[in-house]
């Protein structure tokens, strides 16, 4: 089990609210029920987590949600300290009030703002935030930071409808005074939400972007970080792009020395090991099981990326034996039989089957007439739009 490092101070702003501690619980969420044991290895780490922080809010909600015997001992000393802390920070803010100016006070607000995000208390710490917004006095960059800590608090909560809006918020405060850091870290966070809607052509855009930018360790580490930017890319990328950004990027190579794994999918497919790459593929979808934002859409990441290899392979042939393919991907015909109907069926294939033949028969879009028919059909809309606004108008 994953063990996270406690948060050391409540100026730390970084780990609020603890994003490893949201995939833990989605983690123990899909195992209670099959994985008795791993299940409780993970429960323990989460324990362990909420103690070390006194996350007393998280821990009511997920021991309601789970039927967990509640630590009232727990409970009440970590309650204890909240309200011995948030005392203190009562304290400073009537002193900064009475005896200070608008930075300081901001500065206090901000502190309450990530205290109550540490402990798990999210209505008074988007309060906090909301706060520090709507005081004129605060500068741009302060009111983004604002907007980001409401946004991890939405992150946390997988709270997607919320997410958007405070990401649209966002961008509108940093493309009238954002610096580069922000922007930066704007692109990590709509990175995530991209990958929490499927959106990961997107979310693929954004990640390799920010390689070699990455500082938003508030919301996952550089490892995990690249993980994401390799896998949506891999599934993403032509094959030339792939080289160029991802194969000869010296920040991926330096990552792939420790993701052994992740080296052998890029490498497999770029090099057309087919068979090796569908090894590949069953230890990245262990991997993308255990994760909250590529997990739930387990089932399309894998379609795509052997509609991904089927393509490549058949790019090659203009007919190809079907139980040669087969060989080449390590699988039955008649599970490739299967898979390419499907596939074709749904026009994410340019191929037919010929069983006769045993054949795969690929069949070359032509690329000059395919767009000039889609100009042609963009054209006649844009068309019938302006006809329609003529009218309006004449109206």
């Amino acid at each position: 089990s994953t063990v996270a490092a406690p948060i050391e101070s409540a100026d730390d702003e970084v780990m609020y609210p603890n994003m490893l501690l949201s995939q833990l619980i989605f983690r123990y969420d899909n195992l209670k029920s099959i994985d008795l044991i791993k299940s409780n290895e993970i429960k323990i780490t989460i324990l362990s987590l909420i103690e070390q922080n006194d996350m007393v809010y998280i821990y009511e909600k997920l021991a309601s949600k789970y039927d967990w015997i509640v630590d009232q001992q727990l409970v009440d000393q970590a309650k204890l300290k909240i309200s011995t802390q948030l005392k203190v920070l009562a304290d400073k803010q009537e002193e900064i009030v009475k005896n200070s100016g608008d930075i300081e006070l901001l500065d206090i607000i901000s502190n309450k703002g990530k205290y109550f995000a540490r402990v798990g208390d999210w209505i008074n710490a988007i309060a906090c935030y909301d706060e520090i917004i709507a005081k004129p006095k605060a500068g741009s960059g302060r009111k983004i930071d604002a907007y980001f800590g409401k946004t991890r608090i939405a992150l946390f909560n997988s709270d997607i409808s919320l997410v958007k809006s405070l990401l649209a918020d966002t961008t509108k405060l940093i493309e009238s005074g954002g610096d580069w850091d922000r922007r930066n870290k704007l692109k990590v966070y709509e990175a995530m939400y991209s990958m929490l809607v499927r959106d990961i052509k997107k979310s693929a855009v954004l990640l390799e972007s920010g390689i070699a930018t990455f500082s938003s360790t508030e919301i996952c580490s550089y490892a995990q970080f690249m993980f994401y930017a390799i896998v949506t890319n891999v599934l993403t990328l032509t094959r030339s792009e792939l080289k160029k950004k991802l194969i000869d990027n010296a920040h991926v190579i330096s990552v792939l020395v420790e993701a052994p794994k992740l080296q052998l999918l890029i490498d497999s497919l770029y090099a057309c090991n087919y068979k090796q790459f569908m090894r590949c593929l069953l230890d990245l979808q262990v991997e993308l099981k255990e994760d909250r934002y590529l997990g739930p859409h387990i089932a399309h990441i894998m379609r795509e990326f052997r509609v991904l290899a089927f393509s490549q392979f058949l790019e090659a042939y203009k007919s190809v034996l079907l139980s040669s393919m087969a060989d080449a991907f390590g699988i039955t015909v008649s599970l490739l039989d299967g898979e390419l109907s499907h596939f074709i069926a749904a026009g994410r294939l340019n191929a037919k089957i010929d069983k006769v033949g045993d054949l795969v028969e690929t069949t070359r879009s032509d690329k000059r007439n395919t767009q000039y028919q889609d100009v042609i059909k963009k054209g006649d809309a844009l068309l019938n739009q302006i006809q329609q606004l003529v009218r309006v108008i004449d109206q």
